[in-house]
Parts: C-alpha cells; structure tokens; sequence
C-alpha cells in the first residue's frame, strides 16, 4: 500500500508561481513511478508530469513542457511539482499518483492516488 498526501494548491494570479508537493508513504515508495494529473471541471482528468525511480520525467507536451517541473526526493519521499507563468487554463484539482509498472502518461495504469489539491488561476 501507498499513501499520497497533495499540499501547495492555492489562488494565484495568471503569471504566478506554486510549488505542489505530493508526500509519499508505504512500502518502496522509491521504486515507484510518481505522477501528476489534473482534472478541471467537466473535464476529463488529464496527465501532467510523471517521474520514475531513475528521475527520468516525462510532461504533458501541450499544456505544460517548458513551464511545469517535476522533481523528487526520495529521502523525504516527496514529489514536487514547481509551475511558473500560470495560466487561467491551468486551474484544475492536482492529483498525485503512484505506479509500480506500466505507461506513464496513463491514469488507469497508475494504482495510488491522493486525495488532490486545488489551484486556481485568476486572470
């Protein structure tokens, strides 16, 4: 079992800065695959960023490379999610999310979830 615990949301203005973070618990939680996705209202929820064991990330191409980082620490067993030059398009409830195997950029494929934590982007 996984635990994931999402911090960091928050209101922000367009052009602004949040740093999520996820906090991970459980069994190897550094061998997992850590991801993030997020879910906007009405939407389908949608990949944004995800960093496995190796710290090799991979980014949602069209909404985020170049703006949105991922990192992790696996000491603190925590992953980060650093979002510069925020756009009202990016508000959205963030979810963290663990996976032992499979695609990366998939929700069905990732087991664990957290609970999510909200931004809002206002312009």
């Amino acid at each position: 079992q996984v635990q994931l615990v999402e911090s960091g949301g928050a209101l922000v203005q367009a052009g602004g800065s949040l740093r999520l973070s996820c906090a991970a618990s459980g069994r190897a939680v550094d061998t997992y695959t850590l991801g993030w996705f997020r879910q906007a209202p009405g939407k389908e929820r949608e990949f944004v960023a995800a960093i496995d064991r190796n710290y090799i990330s991979e980014y949602s191409e069209d909404s985020v490379k170049g703006r949105f980082t991922i990192s992790r620490d696996n000491v603190k067993n925590t992953v980060y999610l650093q979002m510069n030059t925020l756009k009202p398009k990016d508000t959205a409830v963030y979810y963290c999310a663990a996976q032992y195997v499979g695609t990366i950029s998939r929700a069905i494929e990732y087991t664990y979830w957290g609970q999510g934590t909200q931004v809002t982007v206002s312009s």
